[in-house]
């Protein structure tokens, strides 16, 4: 996790060669931009690939934000459990938690998670929501994607803030997408925040908006 209260300051740590920057259209984005530029002094986590563009974006709304690649994190082999034999066990959530989602009685008014949930182990899925209901501010919001199709295709991508209803992707790394969920589903991953809205997209990601 970095930190980055009020800072525009930045350096990535992602595996893999950065691409290109490719815009797409959000009509997620769109509708948090209102928000984010309607509102004063708010506190922004993004869950993603750290981005220089979206540090100085956020911060130039007045706004501050902490960022946290779990995805990166989550890759690393020293969260798996071993078994006999040496196998995996399994991967030790709560410690993981600890480590990389504990903001110390910090709160947010605004999570952005992107499409993280997807490249997480299934065991940790749940419990990142869990935690993140825990460190959203009720009333607060949290712009989410979830791909439609695990095609092999799909890049780890980076996202960059733009001040339209375009956000930028950039290959951000090698790791692999595990997951694609059906509206039922991610209907079920929100079942304890208050709201959610879906947003209709030409491609293969859903895009949600979710209330605390």
């Amino acid at each position: 996790m970095r930190s980055l209260f009020g800072s525009s300051e930045s350096t990535s740590s992602s595996k893999g060669t950065d691409g290109d920057r490719y815009p797409r259209h959000s009509s997620g984005w769109k509708e948090l931009l209102k928000h984010l530029q309607s509102q004063d002094s708010l506190r922004i986590l993004d869950i993603g690939p750290t981005s220089s563009t979206n540090i100085n974006f956020i911060t130039s709304l007045g706004h501050s934000i902490y960022m946290a690649n779990v995805v990166e994190e989550a890759a690393k082999p020293e969260w798996v459990v071993p078994g006999e034999g040496g196998e995996p066990a399994g991967f030790d959530v709560d410690r993981f938690l600890d480590n990389n989602l504990n903001f110390s009685g910090r709160v947010f008014d605004v999570v952005i998670l992107w499409d993280t949930a997807d490249y997480l182990p299934e065991s940790l899925v749940a419990p990142v929501f869990a935690r993140i209901q825990q460190v959203l501010q009720p009333g607060g919001l949290m712009l989410a994607f979830f791909h439609a199709t695990t095609a092999t295709d799909t890049s780890f991508c980076r996202y960059h803030l733009t001040d339209t209803d375009v956000v930028e992707i950039q290959r951000a790394g090698s790791y692999p997408l595990l997951h694609s969920y059906s509206n039922r589903t991610i209907e079920n991953m929100l079942k304890d925040f208050s709201s959610y809205r879906f947003f209709l997209a030409k491609d293969s990601l859903r895009e949600v908006i979710i209330t605390r």
